[in-house]
């Protein structure tokens, strides 16, 4: 028999199944309250600690076991916190599958499952078949259709603590690739867009992809058999709710409800609000988008500093190159790369990431050996990159850099693209080294492995040689031209008028034929 979870709606008005998730939107959206409560309700949301509209949806299911029943379901009109949540994730985990899937998207609200779940019996035009379908087949899930928005903007932090593991940003591509084990717990992050345009159909379509994306890690997971706890919520709401709008129109009366406002207005006053918090966003992601660089202290001080746009490695398998971005892993706002094994002093020093469940490998590192020495012919000392090492499950692929990655030894070294196959700055050591079976990309990247101070790096020294392709084409178009010019001059300067004109009314000029 199929299990059915009753969930109750904020209101208190009504209660449903969770696997029903366009039932949930026609009730909100149907609904129709007398004045009185509904001006309970409006200064409910004014004083409550969650605004009404800074709440998310989230839904958690798992494949196997019943941890989820334990669940006790929020009281009607409580807006779950951040303690709460990590209260819930904690319980559902302690019972569940340790391998995590997060499906987080960029924004969302309960208004996304009344527009385009299918609310109004029109299921073939649901949004979210596959979301519905894992909900309904889960054997446990729990369904929180208010969450305050900073609880949900704070679950990948929850979920790293509770599981003791980095997260791993993937795409099903990625997802078929990798094997999982049952036994080792997993954080598994699918960044999921929204469409913020006025288009409704563009919304639509990117929700119905997100969808698709769900579908497509489901059936990976089922595949692989192996047991797993799904999460699918967002960032944050993706617009703001019209309760108060309604309750205010409720307090009218009658059908003031359907005749509050013009819609038209109305609708424009919205997406003039969500191109200013799209603008808001654009302006605090160029705030936050320089992320600090990877520092590594000796004794209190810092002596070694790496950073870059951007950092892949790729293995060759069957034929075919596998790709792994570890960017979101060494980088950005909240991360703290693992260093250890790394060491610097006046001669020698080494950067050593540490990551794991790499391209299937379970210990991956990167390491970045560095030396300095003094050279007579400049008469000052300089430091190279000696080497970069990939160490995977006991192996070790090194690749040179000593030739081309190099600057003073007070200095920074800086590049816009580091690699080992176009344009390569970085090459095997040996033919039959296994370096040659994998690739590395730096795309802006700047490193400093002697002399740092305060926490920056020095001044960069820039591998861009002077005469760039480009500089040295403007030399030889404008030489030639200076050319064509200075010939064309040089023919005027040698034209030469007549001495003697045919005057009409003198004789005329005889011109002799011999000498």
């Amino acid at each position: 028999m199929r299990r059915r979870v009753g969930v109750t709606w904020w209101t208190g008005m009504s209660s449903f199944p969770v696997g029903l998730l366009r039932k949930m939107a026609a009730e909100h959206r149907m609904m129709s309250v007398r004045g009185c409560m509904a001006a309970f309700l409006a200064m409910l949301c004014t004083f409550s600690s969650g605004k009404c509209d800074e709440q998310v949806p989230l839904m958690l299911w798992t494949s196997e076991g019943s941890g989820l029943l334990s669940q006790a379901v929020p009281a009607a009109g409580h807006i779950v916190g951040v303690t709460q949540l990590n209260s819930y994730l904690e319980t559902a985990l302690g019972s569940s599958p340790r391998n995590v899937l997060l499906f987080l998207q960029d924004k969302m609200s309960i208004e996304d499952f009344t527009m385009y779940g299918g609310a109004f019996g029109n299921k073939q035009d649901s949004a979210f078949p596959n979301l519905e379908g894992a909900l309904l087949s889960s054997p446990s899930s729990l369904v929180l259709p208010t969450v305050a928005w900073p609880a949900s903007n704070a679950v990948i932090g929850q979920l790293q603590d509770q599981l003791d593991t980095s997260p791993l940003y993937l795409d099903p591509e990625m997802l078929s690739q990798l094997r999982l084990n049952a036994s080792t717990p997993a954080l598994l992050v699918f960044r999921l867009p929204y469409s913020t345009g006025a288009d409704l159909m563009s919304v639509k379509e990117v929700l119905s992809g997100n969808d698709e994306v769900i579908g497509q890690v489901m059936s990976i997971m089922k595949s692989q058999s192996v047991p797993y706890t799904a999460v699918y919520t967002a960032v944050r709401p993706s617009r703001v709710s019209s309760i108060s709008m309604d309750m205010e129109a409720g307090v009218r009366g009658g059908r003031s409800l359907l005749q509050y406002g013009d819609r038209k207005r109305e609708r424009e006053r919205q997406r003039e609000k969500e191109r200013a918090e799209k603008k808001a966003n654009d302006r605090a992601s160029e705030r936050t988008g320089v992320y600090p660089p990877v520092e590594f202290k000796e004794g209190g001080a810092g002596c070694i500093m790496l950073w870059a746009e951007n950092l892949t490695v790729s293995v060759l398998r069957g034929g075919r190159w596998e790709r792994h971005d570890l960017t979101a892993l060494t980088f950005g706002e909240g991360v703290t790369p693992r260093l250890q094994g790394s060491l610097c002093n006046q001669s020698h020093s080494s950067l050593v990431l540490n990551y794991e469940n790499i391209l299937g490998h379970r210990s991956f590192k990167l390491v970045f050996a560095m030396s300095q020495r003094h050279y007579k012919v400049s008469a000052r000392r300089w430091f190279t990159l000696d080497a970069v090492e990939i160490e995977y499950d006991g192996q070790k692929a090194t690749f040179n850099g000593s030739r081309n990655v190099y600057a003073p030894a007070e200095y920074s070294y800086r590049c816009q693209s580091v690699t080992n196959f176009r344009y390569p700055v970085l090459v095997p050591r040996t033919s039959k080294d296994p370096a040659n079976q994998w690739r590395v990309s730096f795309t802006d990247f700047q490193i400093q492995g002697f002399n740092v101070a305060g926490g920056e790096f020095s001044y960069a020294s820039d591998c861009a040689g002077f005469f760039s392709p480009g500089i040295w084409m403007g030399l030889l178009t404008s030489l030639l031209m200076l050319v064509v010019l200075t010939y064309g001059l040089h023919m005027i300067m040698q034209l030469h008028t007549m001495d003697r004109f045919d005057d009409p009314k003198g004789p005329a000029i005889s011109v002799p034929q011999t000498d």
